[in-house]
């Protein structure tokens, strides 16, 4: 299983056969936070907490070559960008609302009422969140999708009012798409922000900016480290990382089809991760030279060389346990399964971002318009988050009543309780509410 000489991965050979060092780099990818970048939002983050509007617009100029006139983008701007976009587009992403629409509606959920004893209730409702920010990267490419995966289920969730943040072109304003995917999407208010200051802005507050309840959306470390440093002013989504697809394949999958999603996840960035586990020799075989032959004609051939190079490669494995094995201590942010019955590998699946059954299930379909989300966890934290579902847009209002009957069967029990623990003042009310007769 040798690839071209241009092309080289990172990994390669059988599983089981991994060095430990590779087998660490391989299954233990939650990011070293980088002291560096650290240390450098720390000093952004405060900036913008003691000057707020001025430090943002100073860091426009320092990180963005521009000079902003206004943060706020105009909304004869946002809808001018919507009427620009190419209509064939325009159709695409509308599409791709509605389905984020059906979608994420069928994920909303319901208060529950419990009678825990006779006349004991005790309840549980949801409570859309009043405001949420949203990120959308920018830079050398401009990612609508992200405003649709991040606002659409906000605004089906109910928040009262979603505000975007992008970085701003030349011209001062985030690029036409974004705003138009603003638009369609439900956007309330647009700000030409980017970077580590757009999160400080949203998780503080500035005379312009309102402070939201909660921050979604992908971005650069710089975002990542921003948001991980102000979870504790904001509600945050799951960290994230470089792209990721893991891919179990057995002999009857066709390689040239494994090949172009592996390629397709690739060329995201040099430091996407894109592992195939291939059931068998004769597998990781085909699909290995499969790789080589599509990447020669693929566009950002260097980035998804570098990619391979750095953090992918096809691995044999003896079996589908022992993929599904590795893939549940892998836990992919995204999981595609191109095996003979792909819904009785899913039933085994336990740590994955977003599954895709069979080869006919791009990866692509999911990025854009089947109605899931393509916010998910990586590095691994697939093990403890869930991607971004209207689910992330609502906090819990426990609430009990307890009737006087019910009070006074409780009062001995809790007041005992109380006691043991030394709190006596918390022992008299049991015992009064109890004897309120």
């Amino acid at each position: 299983m040798t690839p071209a000489a241009s092309l080289r991965f990172r990994f390669s050979g059988r599983l089981a056969d991994l060095s430990g060092a590779d087998s660490a780099l391989l299954f233990d990818r939650t990011s070293l936070r980088d002291p560096v970048i650290g240390t450098v939002v720390v000093k952004i983050i405060e900036r913008v907490r003691a000057r707020g509007d001025s430090a943002l617009r100073e860091l426009a100029r320092e990180l963005d070559g521009v000079a902003l006139e206004e943060l706020e983008v105009p909304t004869r701007r946002i809808e001018s960008a919507l009427d620009r976009l190419p209509r064939a587009l325009r159709c695409a992403m509308s599409r791709s609302v509605t389905n984020l629409e059906r979608v994420h509606s069928g994920f909303i959920p319901t208060a529950t009422e419990i009678e825990v004893e006779p006349g004991v209730i005790v309840g549980r409702r949801p409570d859309p969140l009043d405001r949420v920010g949203v990120y959308a990267p920018g830079g050398s490419a401009a990612y609508a999708s992200s405003v649709l995966m991040g606002a659409v289920p906000a605004r089906t969730a109910g928040v009262r009012e979603i505000v975007l943040c992008s970085p701003p072109g030349l011209d001062g304003f985030p690029p036409d798409v974004v705003l138009a995917a603003a638009r369609l999407a439900g956007v309330h208010r647009v700000f030409s922000l980017g970077g580590a200051g757009a999160i400080a802005a949203m998780a503080l507050g500035t005379d312009t900016m309102p402070r939201v309840d909660r921050i979604v959306g992908p971005g650069n470390a710089y975002v990542a480290e921003a948001k991980l440093q102000l979870s504790g002013s904001v509600g945050i989504d799951s960290p994230a990382g470089p792209s990721e697809l893991l891919i179990i394949a057995d002999e009857l999958a066709n390689a040239e089809c494994v090949a172009r999603e592996a390629i397709a996840q690739a060329e995201h960035d040099v430091r996407a991760i894109v592992v195939v586990l291939a059931v068998g020799r004769d597998a990781a075989v085909r699909i290995a030279e499969a790789i080589v032959a599509v990447v020669e004609n693929a566009p950002r051939r260097e980035t998804i060389l570098q990619s391979f190079a750095g953090n992918g490669g096809v691995l044999q494995v003896d079996d589908i346990a022992a993929a599904i094995e590795a893939s549940n201590r892998f836990a992919p942010e995204h999981l595609l399964i191109a095996t003979r019955n792909p819904g009785d590998v899913l039933s085994l699946v336990r740590s994955a971002g977003t599954v895709f059954l069979g080869e006919t299930s791009s990866v692509a379909f999911g990025d854009y318009v089947t109605g899931a989300n393509h916010v998910l966890p990586t590095g691994g934290l697939a093990r403890s988050y869930s991607g971004l579902s209207t689910l992330d847009y609502f906090r819990w209002t426990t609430y009990q009543r307890v009737s006087q009957r019910a009070a006074a069967a409780l009062s001995n029990d809790a007041a005992i309780f109380a006691e043991s623990e030394g709190l006596l003042s918390h022992a008299a009310a049991a015992r009064a509410a109890g004897a309120n007769q």
